[in-house]
Parts: structure tokens; sequence; C-alpha cells
């Protein structure tokens, strides 16, 4: 029974790679797309703020793809869910989402909200890559006990 679930799970994770490897082909195509027709239309190679917004969302959209794709990779090959990993997609997203943002349409609490958010993600990647880096030492080094 272990074994059979083992292997559906394998079988889980391969469809979503194969599934998110198309969609990020598909996103990188249209931000292709979206490039070629902001550029060609009239006034030719001068682009709008809101079409440049456009542009550097769907780059981060994109990024977002690549970045969970390498979450469920390093899942197939180490069964963990690196917590970096997790916290970079976290950033990158809020980060688009500050990229994109309409002042106009949120509240003061509402941004507040998304800094302290910014804030929080900020702090758990800096003490996930801290932590990472204090254990990756060799045993020695991190050692403080007397040994016995």
């Amino acid at each position: 029974m272990i074994g059979w679930l083992k292997q559906f799970e394998r079988a889980v994770i391969y469809a979503l790679i194969a599934m998110m490897v198309l969609v990020v082909t598909l996103a990188t195509v249209e931000l292709g797309w979206i490039i070629v027709r902001d550029v060609l239309k009239p006034p030719i190679l001068i682009l709008e703020i809101d079409e440049l917004l456009e542009i550097f969302g769907f780059f981060l959209l994109i990024l977002i793809g690549v970045e969970l794709l390498e979450t469920i990779k390093a899942y197939l090959y180490q069964h963990v869910v690196h917590v970096e990993i997790v916290l970079e997609v976290a950033l990158i997203a809020i980060a688009r989402k500050v990229i994109i943002l309409d002042l106009n349409k949120y509240e003061g609490i509402s941004l507040l909200a998304m800094a302290a958010l910014i804030i929080a993600l900020a702090a758990a990647f800096f003490v996930a890559k801290y932590r990472r880096r204090e254990c990756s030492l060799p045993p020695e080094a991190t050692f403080t006990g007397d040994s016995r």
C-alpha cells in the first residue's frame, strides 16, 4: 500500500511539473506577444506607463511560475519543501502586487497591511537564510557544549 502511494505521489508531482512547464511556456509566449504588440503600436518603440506596468507584472508572474517549478522539483528530489523558496515566491508575488498597484483603489490601512506583510516576509526570509547558513557549517564550528 505504501509503495502504491509513493508511486501515486510521484505521478502527481510529474503531472504538476508538466502542467507548470506548460503554463510558464504559454505565459512567456504571451509576454513576448504583449511586448511586440506594445512596441509596434503607434507611437512605435514608445511604451506608456500602463504598458510598462503590464509587462513588468507579467515578468514577475513568470518568475513566480519558475520559482514554483523549483519548489515542486525540490520536493520531487528531496521530499522537502524549502521554506526559502516558498518565501521567495511570496516576496515576488507581493512585489508584483506593489508594482502594478493602483493607489487610488486602496485605503491607507490596506497599504499599511501590505507594508507589514512585506516586512514580515523579508524578516522570515532573512531568518531562514541565516538559519540555513548557520546549519550548513561543520559541526565543530557550531558546537558550544563540552564533548563527552
